[in-house]
């Protein structure tokens, strides 16, 4: 094999080198002919020109996360605070974002942080946390729209930390102890005031129901003594009709005439054991006579007609 053969091989294998390109996949290559764009190569193998053909720029068309350095910005009420986020990006037109821009990546970064300041400084300080989403959605927004003649499409942004000075940081720790000191405060003394009124409600129910059985219990003592007076009454005036029933029967008077004299002889015989002076009736000694005078009076009444 001579010298010239040798080259020639050497040049067919360097140009077949050069002229086949394999692209992987989720990746753009952009070629340009003689210095001009010329085509987007797609995922797989592809031929070019050598010498005439070049490789200008490579893409990755997969999510990019892009770091947003932390910067300072001041809030609306004048306080200096330090946030960083992360943006997620996407190449969505090779060629535009090749020639439409000399770097969409280092223009994303500025464009978010210039945004950022520009959010952070319309809310005050105690908003930033709560309107962490709301500044989110402004710098996409913000982004996007500008990114539109680049090629890329900005799917989301983040902040990841916004970072007082440590001064605040412990004005604001002590403005939450405080906070909870009231709410703690206030959640005891609701306690003592609803314990308060329980009591209350408890003694007021406790008086009633006292109230309600006393009533009960009066009106049942009342009821009672009525009863039992009724009862008396009733047993009084059986005794006393079966009396007379037995009065009117044979033997009857005579067996009121012992009654009497009983009763008589009974009572002047307690009133002897309680004194020592006694005055007895002239009459004491015919007892007989006092016992006939009371049955005449006893007689009398039964012979009286019934009004």
């Amino acid at each position: 094999m001579t010298t010239l053969s040798i080259v020639l091989f050497t040049l067919l294998v360097l140009t077949l080198y050069m002229g086949a390109k394999v692209v992987p996949q989720q990746t753009a290559y952009i070629i340009e002919r003689l210095g001009k764009y010329h085509a987007v190569l797609n995922p797989g193998l592809n031929l070019i020109i050598p010498f005439i053909d070049r490789l200008a720029y490579k893409h990755t068309l997969k999510e990019v996360a892009a770091d947003i350095p932390e910067q300072v910005c001041i809030t609306k009420d004048n306080v200096q605070v330090a946030v960083d986020g992360v943006v997620f990006l996407q190449v969505m037109d090779p060629k535009l974002a090749s020639y439409g821009i000399s770097n969409y990546m280092f223009a994303v970064s500025q464009l978010a942080q210039t945004t950022m300041r520009s959010e952070i400084g319309k809310i005050v300080l105690d908003k930033c946390f709560e309107e962490r989403g709301n500044i989110n959605v402004a710098v996409v927004n913000a982004i996007d729209e500008a990114a539109a003649g680049w090629g890329v499409k900005v799917l989301r942004y983040e902040i990841k930390n916004i970072t007082p000075p440590q001064t605040v940081l412990m004005a604001m720790e002590k403005q939450m102890q405080a906070e909870r000191e009231k709410r703690a405060t206030i959640l005891y003394s609701e306690g003592e005031k609803q314990s308060a009124v329980n009591v209350a409600e408890g003694q007021k129910q406790k008086v009633v129901l006292e109230s309600e059985a006393l009533k009960i219990q009066q009106i049942n003592q009342a009821e009672g003594q009525a009863a039992a007076i009724v009862s008396v009454a009733d047993a009084t005036a059986e005794g006393i009709r079966k009396i007379a029933e037995a009065i009117q029967t044979e033997g009857g008077m005579e067996a009121v005439q012992l009654r009497v004299a009983e009763n008589l002889v009974e009572q002047y015989g307690k009133l002897a054991k309680s004194t020592n002076t006694m005055i007895l009736p002239a009459n004491f000694a015919d007892m007989g006579s006092m016992i006939s005078a009371a049955m005449s009076v006893i007689k009398s009444e039964n012979n009286k007609p019934v009004k």
